[in-house]
């Protein structure tokens, strides 16, 4: 064994149940020269449930949804983070670490929802619903957030528009998942016409398909799934809930109507459950690789800045949101 296979064998094990054997050498030099250079440059790597089992166990310090990467964000101590996901993490890492540099590898990983609605948009909304309170999910950009009372993530979205205390609320801008809050709340829900690009195809008929073919599969579904997907599961939450889920009840078999890496991203860690693998895959998400990784570290590239007078109202409606 040489050196190189040495020190990433350790790291194999963690994905070995996802990653066969033949591949793990294209992925060993990359991972190895990124902890290298995470080390000179005092960095860390915060990365999405969405990302590949390589990135996500081999080379990240934070791991989560979209609410563990916002809190864990004001944690770190290191002068650099880098964000293995889409734009709108990145923007919301540095909304919370405003004196650290925050680097994403590519810029062109965006976001369907974050493009579905603008800064102009939420205020031409709030001419025609005055006093309305805006809560905005954290798939959004910057500006989006500035204009906005709150933020949201799917894990917690019930408990603040719940908490607001309000008849009414402008949910801004998954349509389907205000559909579902509305479901489940006694509030008055105004939506907006934006959707995730990977939930919005999954449909109700895949579902009983998937029943048809593997009897017993538990199905939990993101609550960015249309409203009659949500009806057709066992289960719907966030991605921490699902993987809080599996971690408990560790089901014979189970089926995540989400991005495809959640799958494998806890088939590595939880080899006895039996994944159920209804493949989407968001493009945005997998512009991000090692190798993309390793170069933004190499070059301090593509750092995200926000400008000052949009971050200082940004950052009250996702810090509004982290004190529930």
């Amino acid at each position: 064994m040489n050196a190189l296979q040495a020190r990433t064998a350790p790291l194999y094990e963690r994905v070995r149940h996802v990653i066969p054997p033949i591949e793990w050498p294209s992925f060993a030099e990359e991972i190895d020269a990124i902890l290298e250079l995470k080390r000179q440059r005092r960095a860390v790597i915060l990365a999405h449930n969405y990302q590949t089992p390589e990135i996500f166990h081999c080379v990240a310090d934070i791991v989560g949804d979209s609410l563990a990467l916002a809190r864990e964000a004001m944690r770190v101590e290191a002068d650099v983070i880098l964000l293995a996901g889409v734009h709108f993490m990145a923007e919301t890492a540095k909304l919370l670490n405003p004196t650290k540099t925050v680097l994403i590898p590519d810029t062109a990983a965006g976001c369907s929802l974050a493009e579905s609605i603008t800064a102009a948009d939420i205020r031409a909304l709030r001419a025609r619903h005055p006093g309305v309170p805006v809560v905005t999910y954290v798939n959004t950009s910057a500006a989006v957030k500035a204009e906005s009372d709150i933020c949201c993530t799917s894990g917690n979205v019930r408990k603040i528009v719940e908490g607001l205390g309000v008849p009414r609320v402008m949910l801004l801008p998954d349509e389907y998942l205000a559909q579902n809050v509305a479901r489940e709340t006694g509030v008055e829900i105004i939506t907006w016409n934006g959707h995730c690009e990977v939930h919005e195809r999954f449909t109700p008929a895949d579902i009983r398909q998937l029943r048809e073919d593997h009897p017993g599969v538990i199905v939990m579904a993101h609550p960015e799934c249309p409203p009659e997907v949500v009806a057709e599961a066992d289960f719907a939450g966030s991605t921490a809930m699902m993987n809080d889920f599996v971690a408990r009840e560790r089901p014979t078999s189970v089926a995540l109507i989400t991005e495809c890496s959640m799958s494998d991203n806890l088939a590595a860690q939880y080899p006895d459950v039996g994944f159920v693998r209804p493949c989407n895959l968001c493009p945005h998400m997998k512009r991000i690789n090692l190798t993309n990784i390793r170069v933004a570290l190499q070059e301090m590239r593509h750092e995200v800045t926000i400008a000052p007078e949009i971050a200082a109202r940004a950052r009250r409606a996702v810090e509004r949101m982290l004190e529930f």
